[in-house]
């Protein structure tokens, strides 16, 4: 097998999550498998049901698949600065070429708040060398229904029978016994196929199908887009793909950010951490609108925050994470009906953590904020008393227990990055208020005083030289308080300075009790710090950033650089990342791809290089 082809390596009947490829419109989004078939599409929202699960169940879950016969290997690739997927595919007659892609509209401005997507899949095959069979087979998971309109397959789909489907191939399909779409063709080199799905209601699209320009024009638009980024730092590349991941997360008509792609990829192979990532939490988009507000792209750092703030003031306060309506998610539930990937039941759609109580979201939220008055927003009166009430709560709230970073499904407690959170909070509404001339609230910055004097007093253990997971209270020492990563977080937030003694030293304490090896981070130990779950779990990626971020802010730069080349690394074939590495052996855990990951190429890559930036120019690395 020639190299550029490797073969496959499935194990319980599902291809490794390293596998796939992503693309996505703004809408929705699906993963692309290195042997050809689409494994994941829901439509027609992120958050809608899936059609295709069959990463979640390989015999039940559904899949859309194009297969040469005598399939020997594959390899995958974008098309340059794109969204546009390309897998090549080795067969005993030859070889083959899929263009995947969500095509978007002509001139699409990916900057605007405005649906860019034109609702639909496009998959173009080409046969490069020889002469290949083909299979083609569309087959969801929920039964359809098919009948002949306009040149095309009109689909009638279980889960959504008011969502207009159209499925349309330049050779023939059939409907076969147990309820797929499938066609068989031979091609020769230069001959081409094409197959679309449309969910748009437009028929009249179909017949003024041209791929070549459909493909053209959304990698344009695509690579338009990307032109708004300014990094120069390490691992360029890499981080611009990264944007790109995010960017595809990111819900065009809102400014929502989904947490990941997918549900249910379990953080322990044949684990019950198997959970739904297709919301927006407020943490981890802000996270991202921080992470890309860096490298220039503003938009989607104004657009989220627009949004959730019109969320928390319509609901009268934050809360930790939305669909894409506004709403809640959906009441967790279990599906017996998918085996999950390789065997990891249960798949669970909607969160449960959606009603648990996480202080952190009012810092988070007030950051953003800042962040969007310090580069020149407006804050009027209106918006200036939504911040102040999420000042307020915070205020109302510090010190009572929650669920956490982590959101543990246990009793609550006061976690440390919790309590810096809502100091966090004061913080920026008193920044806020400087800023814009706004009347600060009475008693913040008492307040605020009392938070931090509390916090470095009670959640420092002095004989272990660190800070702890949690805040001691009464008679509690806290010596048997557990480490917790989200600690490293604390100096990104200005909770404390990097280079404080206390902050140093928690650095190494932290990265030496929860090291996973090889620069990997686990979380937490379930031992030490329960969780209320059974089981355990992989290194969290974005830890390790943070750790890269505290050796940057420590002045540790060869260190710093050294572990970031090396998460870099861990990036898939086509850029991505999971949420969890296998420390046993380096493969990905956890939903995928996963914004939080991806931010911490970003975040972490543009604080190096400002740090590299000031030491040439003889200041300090902070």
């Amino acid at each position: 097998m020639p190299e550029s082809f490797p073969p496959f390596a499935p194990r319980d009947g599902h291809l490794p999550l390293e596998d796939q490829a992503l693309i996505g419109d703004g809408s929705t989004c699906a993963l692309v498998a290195r042997d050809g078939s689409i494994p994941w599409l829901c439509l027609p929202n992120f958050d809608s049901p899936p059609m295709l699960a069959g990463i979640l169940d390989a015999e039940h879950g559904g899949e859309f698949a194009i297969t040469p016969d005598g399939l020997r290997g594959g390899h995958q690739r974008y098309l340059d600065e794109t969204a546009i997927v390309v897998t090549t595919l080795a067969a005993e007659g030859g070889v083959v070429e899929i263009t995947d892609c969500m095509p978007l509209r002509s001139g699409a401005d990916l900057t605007e708040l405005v649906p860019a997507a034109r609702h639909e899949l496009l998959r173009v095959v080409r046969v490069l060398t020889g002469e290949v069979d083909l299979d083609v087979r569309f087959a969801p998971r929920d039964h359809i229904e098919v009948r002949r309109l306009a040149g095309a397959w009109s689909v009638r789909w279980a889960a959504d029978r008011d969502l207009p489907l159209s499925l349309w191939c330049s050779h023939d399909l059939r409907p076969e016994p147990d309820g797929a779409m499938r066609g068989r063709v031979r091609l020769r080199a230069g001959e081409q196929l094409t197959v679309t799905l449309h969910w748009s209601g437009n028929v009249r699209l179909l017949d003024r199908l041209d791929p070549a320009a459909l493909v053209q024009r959304t990698a344009q638009s695509w690579r338009a887009w990307l032109g708004n980024v300014t990094y120069e730092g390490p691992q360029r590349g890499t981080d611009l793909r990264s944007a790109l991941t995010l960017k595809m997360l990111d819900h065009s008509s809102t400014g929502a950010i989904m947490a990941a792609a997918t549900s249910s990829l379990p953080e322990e192979v044949g684990g019950v951490r198997n959970w739904d990532y297709r919301y927006t939490w407020v943490r981890d988009a802000a996270f991202s609108t921080y992470a890309l507000r860096r490298i220039g792209l503003r938009s989607e750092a104004d657009a989220f925050l627009a949004w959730t703030l019109e969320c928390a003031e319509r609901d009268g306060g934050p809360s930790i994470m939305y669909a894409l309506d506004g709403g809640q998610p959906p009441d967790e539930r279990e599906d017996p009906g998918l085996s999950g990937w390789r065997n990891s039941r249960p798949v669970r759609w909607g969160n449960g953590a959606a009603g648990q109580v996480q202080h952190d979201v009012y810092g988070e939220l007030l950051d953003v904020a800042y962040q969007w008055a310090h580069g020149g927003g407006a804050v009027d009166g209106e918006l200036w008393t939504t911040l102040s009430s999420l000042a307020d709560q915070a205020i109302d709230n510090w010190r009572t227990p929650d669920q956490g970073i982590w959101e543990i499904r246990d009793t609550g407690r006061r976690f440390t990055y919790s309590v810096g959170m809502c100091s966090v909070a004061v913080d920026r509404a008193l920044r806020v208020a400087d800023l814009t001339g706004h009347r600060p609230g009475k008693g913040w910055q008492h307040e605020l005083d009392t938070m931090r004097a509390e916090l470095l007093d009670r959640a420092w253990d002095e004989k272990r030289q660190t800070f702890t997971e949690q805040l001691a209270d009464g008679d509690d020492s806290g010596d048997d308080h557990g480490l917790d990563a989200s600690l490293l977080a604390l100096p990104l937030r200005r909770v404390i300075d990097f280079d404080d003694p206390r902050m140093v030293a928690t650095t190494a304490a932290v990265t030496e009790h929860l090291s996973a090896g090889d620069g990997l981070l686990y979380r937490y130990r379930h031992d030490e710090s329960s969780d209320g779950l059974p089981g355990t779990e992989g290194a969290f990626l974005l830890c390790s950033f943070w750790w890269v971020d505290n050796l940057t802010g420590q002045g540790r730069l060869d260190e710093a650089h050294e572990l970031y080349e090396s998460l870099c690394a861990r990036t898939n074939h086509v850029g991505l990342l999971s949420e969890e590495i296998d420390p046993a052996d380096g493969s990905f855990l956890g939903n995928l791809p996963q914004a939080f990951s991806h931010i911490g190429i970003v975040a972490s890559g543009h604080r190096l290089a400002k740090a590299e930036q000031r030491r040439g120019n003889g200041g300090g690395t902070r």
